[in-house]
């Protein structure tokens, strides 16, 4: 419980601190006009509701994924099945992406409307308890309502760089007459996507760790989800997706980092290093786990 306390108003914090870059821009856009602040700070809700609310139909259609049936895919239909009986949630709908990258991810704005998805990639090389650590690990995410937290931090941090790339282009937005710092306004234009996507990563990275430890007290097998995060790295290593918009823009939402990463990219990935998420859940295997844990 401590933990998930602690993740909890990081995450808050985080929260308070993208928005704080937003109004920051508003701030400058606007010359300290306080009509400008409500104006940003409604185009951020604009978008994080939108993106919300479409999240799933965003993602599938990114990986050209396709609903199946539960012949097509018995053993993840009972997998899902079993797991989401368990937490006392409905069963989400399922759906298979045409690719040999191998990955899988959950998406939707509740238990109610949730859909997960494997690629035919992590469909080959899992065996069946390892699936079934990853898609304990996935419905924790719609559980948890990580969902709505990485749309919003997507959405705001998109918003940002938009308005900071407008600032550049038009000075800063600063008036020299008004007392305005185009200096300051220069730097905050260049800096605030880097903070806003800097943040965006610090969210993302708290709730896969917490995704990893709330699966594995679902499924009570903390190991099984070690052994498929190692194959994971291992594919996703030998078949990379290609960085095209689409995807750059779900990848947030996938167990594993499908892109190759390497120098600063390893900086901006979406996902903790996968040495560190092994080494947690053989502790918690250490340490003994089990029981129902949600937020």
């Amino acid at each position: 419980m401590g933990r998930q306390h602690f993740n909890g108003l990081k995450t808050a914090g985080l929260f308070g601190a993208m928005w704080a870059v937003l109004l920051g821009i508003g701030w400058l856009l606007g010359g300290g006009t306080p009509q400008y602040l409500l104006i940003f700070a409604g185009i951020g809700l604009l978008t994080t509701a939108y993106s919300y609310w479409n999240s799933d139909k965003i993602a599938i259609r990114a990986m050209r994924a396709r609903p199946v049936s539960e012949i097509e895919q018995p053993v993840m239909y009972r997998i899902v099945r079993e797991l989401s009986t368990s937490a006392r949630q409905p069963m989400p709908r399922l759906y298979v992406s045409p690719t040999a990258a191998p990955n899988a991810f959950a998406t939707g704005r509740n238990p109610q409307n949730a859909a997960v998805c494997c690629t035919e990639g992590i469909l080959a090389i899992l065996d069946e308890r390892e699936l079934r650590g990853v898609l304990g690990h996935e419905l924790m995410h719609v559980y948890n309502r990580d969902i709505l937290t990485s749309s919003v931090a997507a959405a705001v941090a998109g918003v940002i760089t938009s308005l900071a790339q407008f600032a550049l282009f038009f000075g800063g937005g600063s008036d020299r007459d008004r007392g305005g710092n185009p200096i300051a306004g220069l730097l905050l234009a260049l800096l605030a996507p880097l903070a806003a996507t800097t943040i965006q990563l610090a969210i993302s990275r708290t709730r896969e760790f917490d995704a990893d430890e709330d699966g594995s007290r679902l499924t009570g097998d903390p190991l099984a989800l070690a052994s498929a995060l190692r194959k994971l790295e291992r594919g996703t290593a030998a078949r990379p997706l290609p960085q095209d918009r689409d995807l750059v823009d779900v990848s947030h939402l996938m167990i594993a980092n499908p892109f190759r990463g390497a120098g600063m990219g390893r900086l901006f990935a979406t996902h903790p290093p996968m040495a560190e998420r092994i080494a947690r859940l053989e502790g918690m295997a250490g340490n003994g786990a089990g029981g129902i844990t949600y937020r």
